[in-house]
């Protein structure tokens, strides 16, 4: 079975909880791929903010650009779209709060401040991660001591194809992949066969699935509009037939070999299951 899985989308989300982007080919780094969360939005108490909290994150559109990348609002053509480069210069430090995590960050421009508040209505920061910071991922499940960016807690997250085209299946509205936010998704399979995983090559690079990714309320914002699903769904749905130890499951929390690069079309090989 595992010759017939294959890469067949790699996303980067540079700042967290706003939009991402697919690229055809991404560099493997200690935090996950390069570029990939390494900014922040925090809010005046200098502690994170995402889409569980503020939906209308969604609507802040990340598109590449040369050695960083455009934010643009999907409904405020008025508000010209903001470059951000890929790393901030160290010029300004602030400590950040991200889960139970602390870590110092340095600041972006004032002007992306200001651009942000404006778009959001509401005072917040751009932070940055830079390679100096640690945060590791959670420790009962991270043996090899290995870090994270400013993901919720692992470095990488899984999903293949065929569980998004078994969820839609149930649905009376078919939702996008990008509901659920993966870094690498692969096709070929049979869905949820990836709970079994445990070592795992793409492209030859290593890769350790952890454990199931329990989903949030955001997986219920429409990522285009950040309306929010009047009835819970996907949620709801996939609660019914994809609960254990009281998390709703969806894809596979991921951690790599701090280096590699992996290209869409690779070959995807399952090495050992749990």
């Amino acid at each position: 079975m595992s010759a017939s899985l294959t890469l067949t989308g790699l996303y980067l989300y540079p700042v967290k909880s706003l939009g991402g982007y697919a690229v055809p080919e991404a560099n493997v780094t200690a935090r996950g791929l390069r570029h990939d969360r390494r900014w922040l939005l925090v809010d005046e108490r200098n502690r994170f903010m995402t889409q569980r909290q503020q939906p209308e994150l969604a609507l802040l559109a990340v598109a590449p650009a040369y050695n960083g990348f455009l934010l643009s609002h999907r409904q405020r053509p008025d508000l010209l779209p903001l470059f951000i480069p890929f790393e901030a210069t160290p010029d300004r430090t602030l400590f950040v709060t991200i889960w139970d995590d602390m870590a110092w960050a340095w600041r972006g421009t004032p002007e992306a401040d200001e651009w942000l508040a404006e778009a959001l209505g509401r005072p917040c920061r751009l932070v940055y991660m830079s390679d100096m910071v640690r945060r590791d991922v959670e420790p009962e499940h991270n043996p090899e001591g290995q870090l994270v960016s400013f993901a919720d807690g692992y470095p990488f997250l899984l999903i293949g194809e065929a569980a998004l085209n078994d969820l839609n299946a149930r649905l009376a509205q078919p939702v996008l992949m990008n509901r659920f936010r993966p870094n690498l998704v692969f096709g070929g399979g049979t869905p949820y066969d990836d709970d079994n995983w445990e070592e795992f090559a793409v492209g030859g690079v290593p890769f350790r699935a952890v454990r199931g990714c329990g989903r949030c309320v955001l997986t219920t914002i429409d990522q285009q509009t950040a309306a929010k699903s009047p009835v819970g769904e996907p949620l709801r749905t996939l609660a019914t037939y994809r609960m254990a130890e009281s998390s709703t499951l969806f894809g596979q929390n991921v951690t790599g070999p701090g280096q590699g690069r992996l290209r869409v079309g690779d070959a995807v090989t399952v090495l050992s299951r749990k």
